[in-house]
Formats: C-alpha cells, structure tokens, sequence
C-alpha cells in the first residue's frame, strides 16, 4: 500500500514538473514569421509567397467556373496545402536570452519529470522486491521463535507438549 502511494506522488510530481519546466520553455521562446516576406524553393523554382496564392486563386475561379469539378477541388486543395506548408517553413523559432540557471532549471525540469514518469509509466507490473539469503534465514529464525514461544506457553498453562 505504501508503495501505490509512493508511485503515485512520483506520478503527479513528475506530471507537475513537466509542465512548469515546458511552460517556463514556451515562456522563453520566440517565434515570428516573414511570411510575405520570403518564399519557398520547389526543386529549382524559387516562388515568393505572393505567387503562391495565385494557385489558390486559379482554383477558386476553377471550381466556381465548373461547378465544383473533382480536378478543381483537388488543385484547390492542394494550393491551400502548399500555402500552409510555407507558413510552416517561414516560421522562425528563437530562444531568448537565459541565464545558464534558468536552462538548467528548465532542462531538470522537463527531463526529470519524465524521468519520473516513464518510472511510474514503465514499472514492471508484478516488480516486487528480492528477499535476500539472509533476509529469509532471519524469516526462518523467527518462525521457529514462535513456535518456542507457543510451546513454552502450553507447558506454562499445564498441558503436555506433542512431539
């Protein structure tokens, strides 16, 4: 029982350490965006990220000018996934300025709450702890005490002992 209670204080403290130590990352980190500002390379073909609206446009009028023909949807689709696919490539993401403690702090703390999780997570369901040799002599020594104590306790109180 006090091994559940053990774990489970492993478990929420290393839950609790893990999310202050991401929360204080993500309160260091930067991320900004140059979307119009840059483009995206495809093969050979450098396109700025005004020109790929222009497929996103083609498709828009193609779809309302057929009526929703399946080529025009999957041109629409697939400008819209490549204009997400820029945004994703112009995002910058930069660490502030931090102090050698402050990313000690937060490197113990997402890593050693992990840590502790991955213990509880991980465990070996049926792990029990290995008596040792002497360990069970003392269990053996102790038994063969009571039974003393059980016999010395008949003789006391008058009935004869069995052997």
């Amino acid at each position: 029982m006090k091994n559940r209670g053990n774990e489970l204080f492993q478990f929420v403290g290393g839950l609790a350490m893990l999310v202050v130590g991401l929360f204080i990352l993500s309160q260091k980190v930067i991320v900004s965006s140059g979307f119009f500002g840059t483009g995206i390379w495809l093969g050979n073909f450098h396109m700025s990220n005004g020109l790929i609206m222009i497929p996103f446009i083609i498709g828009i009028v193609w779809m309302f000018a057929s009526g929703g023909s399946f080529w025009s949807k999957v041109f629409t689709v697939v400008s819209v996934l490549l204009i997400i696919a820029a945004i994703i490539i112009s995002t910058r993401i930069y660490l502030a300025h931090l102090t050698l403690y402050e990313w000690i702090l937060i490197l113990v703390l997402i890593f050693g709450g992990a840590g502790l999780l991955a213990r509880v997570l991980f465990a070996m369901p049926g792990k029990r702890r290995c008596v040792k040799e002497e360990d069970q002599k003392v269990i053996e020594v102790q038994d063969k005490m009571r039974e003393i104590e059980k016999e010395i306790e008949q003789i006391k109180n008058g009935s004869q002992v069995e052997k």
